[in-house]
């Protein structure tokens, strides 16, 4: 067994320590627009051309644009007139609001909410309860999951999930031969109090992480009651290994959960005890390989 030393201890805590700084340099690129400005310019530009474009200091935009350089979001080449800076094809495919594949706006819910709570998660770890109300001075308990201080941030919040969607959404759906459902309800909205439509399958997505587990055995009861004999349902989260140990993103999401919300991540088989207790049965679990995985429960 080797000694400590054959571990490079220093180099994956410094990563670690910087992690939250490296997302903060994102983060900031993305709204103040330098992947949009450099996209629209068509053409590499000097950090002068970019800070006057987008109302920033030249200092503070260079040291900016050097980060992102260091992070392969940008790219430099040097001339005679000095440094020119353009996208690399990663930012400009998801990090431009005008890509189909734009992630602008889940990186903003992450920079001006996440980040915020996350400030409070060694309470939210001392307390086993969300931070939300700490962290913004409002009340936590709306019927959406626990996550909005207003219309406005709960139509930012959409927009990123429907911007994570873009990236995976057709690998959750092709996980299974969805061909003989014709009648599919995505559900949304105050499904706790709101009358759930008759249909052959139902779609929650990323849903039943925001409750514990008696909500989601309300929902999926509730669920199972309206959808018809044959039907089924169509789970899209986030699943953990079965002893627990990952994957990282979704250990960390689950963290995230417990900031922000009622809920947490689960493993596939505590998904399926979920739904068997709501009635379903015939339980497949497909894992994409992406941020998403799929579990279909039917209705015999």
């Amino acid at each position: 067994m080797g000694s400590t030393e054959d571990l490079d201890y220093p180099q994956i805590i410094v990563q670690y320590s910087n992690g939250f700084l490296i997302s903060k340099v994102m983060f900031t690129a993305c709204e103040l627009g330098v992947f949009d400005l450099l996209q629209e310019s068509g053409k590499p530009l000097p950090s002068d051309a970019i800070a006057a474009g987008l109302s920033a200091s030249t200092m503070g935009m260079k040291r900016l644009l050097d980060a992102c350089v260091g992070l392969k979001l940008l790219a430099v080449e040097m001339t005679q007139e000095g440094a020119l800076y353009r996208n690399t094809e990663i930012s400009n495919i998801y990090l431009t609001k005008s890509s189909p594949k734009s992630q602008y706006h889940i990186m903003m819910y992450y920079s001006n909410t996440v980040y915020l709570c996350w400030q409070y998660l060694t309470d939210a770890v001392r307390e086993g309860r969300n931070q939300y109300e700490k962290a913004f001075g409002v009340s936590s308990k709306d019927p959406f999951g626990a996550m909005y201080r207003s219309d406005e941030e709960m139509l930012k919040f959409m927009a990123g999930q429907n911007s994570v969607w873009s990236i995976c959404g057709r690998d959750v759906l092709a996980a299974f031969d969805l061909s003989p459902f014709t009648q599919i309800y995505d559900l949304g909205g105050d499904f706790f109090n709101d009358s759930i439509p008759e249909a052959e399958l139902y779609i929650l997505s990323k849903i039943l992480h925001d409750w514990d587990d008696d909500k989601c055995k309300q929902l999926l009861a509730k669920v199972y009651k309206a959808c018809k004999p044959g039907g089924g349902v169509l789970l899209v989260e986030s699943l953990l290994n079965e002893d627990k140990s990952g994957p990282v993103e979704t250990q960390l999401y689950s963290m995230n959960m417990l900031v922000q919300t009622e809920g947490k991540e689960r493993t596939a088989a505590e998904y399926s005890k979920l739904l068997e207790a709501a009635g379903f049965g015939v339980i497949q679990v497909k894992r994409t390989g992406k941020l998403y995985d799929a579990v279909l429960g039917r209705k015999q």
